[in-house]
């Protein structure tokens, strides 16, 4: 018995359990393309290869000198393999027995076990060519085990080689890592450099002056003339106080002392411009930019766009690199007893998580760039001299430490883990200057300052102190002015010092500095001479006749300063037309009409300064004498003349008396 489910055209037929399957027939029919195809008619069954057939092609292998058709398929026994397997599980068992108390005994023999260990059955007892084959890949494994051991080795000797080049690294003293071997000297101008910047590749060099001028140097492309390729004033008649390349090094943001910052591309050509807020607003977030002169600026570290800027109305303002209409974020610096102080620097921290500025009041004010800037999340009250200003701050290069210069003439390191007190001291460091700065050196083992000149004193200097030991390591003698500005490039090596009589001088080691003043202390100036060549060849006869006589030879410039004052040779345009002395009017008259009539020919030559009247009466002799337009025309119907006599006695007059 069966029983069956149909579905449309599709069926399905269930057999009982235990019941042998039934044959079913064939269904020709079906739904869609579910149905079973029919069998093909023009099918053909496959023949077994015969062996003379074997011998037909390789008779015609022969001839055609082919090796062969194809590969044939191994035919495995299985039999035979699993006769084999047995076998080899036999002769295993002691040897992992073995195996097994050798590493119970080797500590170090877990990870070769893992290399050697096979998963799974083994294989088949291998022929003499698998032997062969398998004594072969030992030897690569061998091989590639030595290999590996070499290049261990030779990775321990690399890393040795290493430890003693950082051994002798380490070995140097500070003294030695300070690149002053040789200097170079700059010429900004005359007056005092307040902002020095290089990019962060080492390229480029822009110096700031109170001059109000800023100059771009490039080293690749100066010589030994070492002259800057521009120099501009991006902020009219304001000195320069800061300038700071961004990460990237594609814009440099300057800092005047007006009250909006500009940001500048690498050819000083100005991108944007910062918005100036309303100065007659008192609450300074109602207002979209500073309201009084801008102290200081930096970029952020990482984030390319960011900016900051401090400025005198006691606001530090966040702002975006293509939005200058509105600051992004606003901070307030309060003193101790909650009024307004003023920021004189800020920056941000190496990682760019932390805002610090110095204020006026001496202290130090921190912010978290990841919350809002509402209360500062670190702060240190009397940290300089109330009064003095702190001129700069610097971050380390690992962030746990930071460096103050003040204009009370100290510099003080500080640990921002415990914050309370300083590390570190140093005294009597005359500041002039309110943009004075420091800063660490790029392996933080030391701390670099500048010294202006006291009364008295003949060199302003650079002064190395060291970060653990807090010992002056060196002092350079830069110039007979105040050292301003200072800064040691991490990637170029070199120190770039702003002097205070418009120096800049680089500073480098032949060995240890790379690129930057070194490529254009190299390259020659080539100064280009006025060369004074005669067109043609001059034949000196002394006692030729004047006729033959040559014009003695004359320099290019003189002549050139002689064909200068012909008016034909220099082609010199017609003077303008004035009613003064010279020009084209002149020369027939002051007046356009006088001009006009010379012009066409309608008169002879007027001149303006004679009466018309006595002009015309210069003629009256001759037209009585030969009369030739008037007279001839009149003569006969011309009346006689009666002119009235001038006697006064011939009686009253015949004019009518007045009544």
């Amino acid at each position: 018995m069966k029983k069956s489910i149909t579905f449309g055209k599709i069926g399905s037929s269930l057999p009982t359990p235990g019941a042998p399957a039934p044959s079913l027939p064939v269904a020709t029919s079906g739904f869609g393309k579910f149905g079973k195809k029919p069998p093909e008619k023009t099918a053909t069954e496959i023949d077994e290869i015969r062996p003379e057939d074997d011998e037909e092609s390789d008779s015609l292998r022969k001839i055609m000198g082919m090796t062969g058709f194809g590969k044939k398929a191994k035919a495995f026994d299985v039999q035979e393999m699993m006769e084999n397997i047995k076998k080899t599980m036999r002769a295993s068992q002691p040897e992992k027995s073995a195996d097994s108390s050798e590493k119970s005994l080797t500590p170090d023999a877990d990870s070769s076990s893992s290399e050697d260990e096979v998963i799974g059955p083994l294989p088949p007892a291998p022929s003499t060519a698998t032997k062969d084959s398998e004594n072969s890949d030992s030897k690569s494994l061998i091989n590639h085990k030595d290999s590996k051991t070499k290049i261990s080795k030779d990775s321990k000797d690399s890393s040795d080689s290493e430890d003693s080049d950082s051994s002798d690294t380490e070995e140097l003293s500070p003294m030695e890592k300070i690149p002053c071997s040789h200097e170079v000297s700059m010429n900004h101008g005359t007056k005092a450099i307040t902002a020095v910047a290089a990019d962060p590749a080492g390229a480029r060099l822009a110096s700031g002056s109170v001059d109000y001028d800023v100059s771009f140097w490039d080293f690749a492309g100066m010589d030994s003339s070492l002259r800057s390729f521009r120099t501009l004033q991006p902020c009219e008649n304001h000195p320069i106080k800061c300038l700071q390349y961004s990460m990237t090094g594609d814009v440099i943001l300057v800092i005047s002392g007006s009250a909006q910052a500009k940001v500048l591309d690498r050819d000083g050509f100005e991108k944007c411009e910062t918005v100036k807020g309303d100065q007659y607003i008192t609450d300074m977030a109602r207002t979209k930019g500073h309201t009084a002169g801008l102290n200081a600026g930096a970029w952020h570290p990482f984030v390319k766009e960011e900016y900051i800027t401090c400025s005198q109305d006691s606001t530090c303002r966040l702002w975006i690199l293509y939005r200058p209409k509105r600051h992004k974020q606003l901070i307030k610096c309060r003193a101790q007893n909650g009024v307004k102080t003023i920021p004189t620097t800020c920056g941000y921290s190496r990682e760019g998580n932390v805002v610090a500025c110095g204020c006026i009041d001496g202290s130090i004010q921190m912010w978290d760039h990841r919350k809002n800037f509402v209360n500062p999340s670190l702060i240190l009250r009397e940290a300089h001299q109330n009064g003095a200003g702190i001129s700069s701050l610097s971050f380390s290069y690992i962030g746990d430490l930071l460096t103050t210069r003040s204009c009370d003439d100290t510099l003080k390191l500080w640990d921002l883990r415990s914050f309370k007190k300083p590390v570190f001291v140093a005294d009597d460091l005359f500041s002039r200057y309110d943009t004075t700065d420091c800063m660490f050196s790029p392996d933080d083992s030391m701390i670099i300052t500048g010294e202006s000149l006291k009364k008295g004193q003949t060199h302003g200097r650079i002064l190395f102190y060291d970060k653990n030991s807090f010992e002056l390591v060196n002092e350079i003698r830069v110039t007979n002015s105040h050292v301003i500005k200072t800064l040691w490039h991490p990637k170029l090596n070199q120190i770039f010092v702003g002097c205070g009589n418009g120096v800049v001088k680089a500073y480098y080691d032949s060995k240890r500095s790379l690129r930057g003043a070194k490529l254009c202390v190299v390259k020659t100036h080539h100064k280009q001479n006025h060369m004074e060549m005669m067109s043609t060849q001059q034949i000196i006869t002394p006692h030729a006749l004047p006729l033959f006589r040559q014009d003695r030879p004359k320099s290019v410039r003189k002549q050139m300063e002689k064909d200068r004052l012909d008016p034909v040779k220099s082609r010199r345009p017609d003077l303008p037309i004035t009613s003064g002395q010279g020009g084209r009017v002149v020369s027939s008259g002051g007046t356009l009409s006088s001009y006009v009539i010379r012009n066409l020919g309608l008169s002879k030559r007027i001149e303006d300064d004679q009466d018309p009247r006595e002009a015309i009466l210069k003629f009256a002799k001759e037209a009585e004498e030969n009369p030739y337009w008037i007279a001839p025309a009149y003569k006969k119907t011309q009346p006689t003349t009666i002119f009235q006599s001038d006697e006064t006695d011939s009686g009253p007059s015949s004019k009518k008396p007045k009544l």
